[in-house]
């Protein structure tokens, strides 16, 4: 019989099928906020007019935008919006962009609340892994409410930690309170049309591999199976309908909630593994963009692990539409067909980085997760090998 307990998050609500600066709009009343600060994406706020789209609805309730969160959301950009908001005044945050945005906006209230105004204050706040188990340092959460309405499929938005970037260190680290899970989060596929091909479908595959690795989870359970079986179909359907047709927002609306689908597990408590492991390795030591970590080593890692868990594997293929195949196999195919990259090698990661690649995997909690246990940087060196 099976054990455990689902932790559910502060999260408010999420809202869809309602245009994003609309649904701000209410969001900014119901709370009561007269100083509404956006974090936006550089190309949204320059190529595109939703920033305008928010400026024009809030009115006199609009503060201010910063545009400048690259990607990995290094700890100075954190700190130079942090600074910008509390200058103006900041009493809801608006994050509008992809998974660093959202990450870098919750880095910001965190700023907000413990008037953190350059980078190394970040440093005791962080997350740290010892012997493969987390330790987390004690403070109080913040209260500037943040509002994410994200234009990728990461997921981040759903969970109450950040990954941000140190980059002397050049690892991204864990910045995790039960209170930087943001309010509320708007799912807008209009919004989504202006996201980059590439990002917007290799973002998909990462939240693919939310679903998989709950799946495969050695915490899985009931519950969330039906979310991961759920979420895996929405995205099998929706990125290739995106694909083929980028003003398909029937489609985009798919993939938007079955990302959401997706973080279930995450977010209640599932322990993940290798793939997101050496994901976020990937993201903080090579700078390898988000998405694309998931493309490159998903399929390599249930390939390691298919001795282990061959049944919920099983599951796997089954929900992405071919039960009779080997789900290393239809991912291959699926990210092939979507026109991503299925290689270190194509995401320029070389030989001689795999060693430092592994032995920081073991700096992150879910290496020691991975159904196949993984103890020591040789296992990591094999999965990496066979991706390269």
């Amino acid at each position: 019989m099976q054990q455990g307990s689902i932790v559910f998050t502060k999260m408010n609500r999420v809202i869809f099928g309602k245009g994003a600066a609309e649904a701000v709009l209410d969001e900014a009343r119901r709370l009561e906020a007269t100083r509404v600060f956006v974090l936006a994406s550089r190309t949204l706020n320059t190529q595109s007019d939703e920033v305008d789209k928010l400026r024009e609805t809030l009115g006199n309730r609009f503060a201010g935008v910063n545009d400048h969160m690259p990607s990995h959301s290094p700890r100075d950009a954190v700190v130079q919006c942090a600074n910008e908001a509390r200058d103006a005044g900041t009493d809801l945050l608006v994050t509008l962009g992809g998974g660093s945005v959202t990450d870098g906006g919750k880095a910001v209230t965190l700023c907000l609340e413990h008037d953190i105004t350059e980078p190394a204050q970040m440093e005791s706040f962080r997350t740290v892994v010892k012997n493969g188990k987390r330790e987390f340092p004690e403070y109080g959460g913040p209260k500037v409410p943040q509002i994410a309405i994200p234009t990728t499929l990461s997921g981040g938005e759903f969970n109450a930690r950040a990954g941000i970037t140190d980059p002397i260190v050049k690892l991204k680290q864990s910045f995790m309170h039960a209170d930087l899970i943001p309010e509320t989060v708007i799912l807008d596929p209009a919004v989504t049309v202006h996201t980059p091909e590439w990002l917007w479908l290799s973002t998909g595959i990462r939240a693919v591999d939310h679903a998989v690795e709950t799946l495969c989870s050695i915490d899985a359970n009931d519950y969330t199976d039906g979310t991961s079986l759920q979420a895996l179909r929405l995205l099998s359907q929706g990125l290739p309908g995106t694909k083929a047709d980028p003003e398909d927002l029937a489609a985009r609306q798919q993939c938007l909630m079955g990302a959401w689908l997706s973080m279930v597990g995450i977010v209640t408590g599932s322990r993940l593994g290798a793939s997101h492991a050496i994901g976020h390795i990937l993201g903080g030591t090579a700078n390898v963009p988000h998405g694309y970590t998931s493309c490159v080593m998903l399929p390599y890692v249930l390939a390691y692990n298919r001795e282990i868990n061959a049944d919920r594997q099983a599951l796997v293929a089954a929900a992405l539409g071919s039960p009779d195949g080997l789900a290393s196999q239809i991912l291959h195919e699926l990210i092939e067909g979507l026109g991503l990259p299925r290689s270190l090698g194509e995401v320029g990661v070389t030989h001689t980085e795999l060693l430092q690649l592994a032995e920081n995997c073991m700096l992150d909690d879910w290496t020691f997760s991975n159904p196949r246990k993984i103890d020591s940087p040789a296992q990591v060196m094999e999965i990496l090998r066979s991706a390269l």
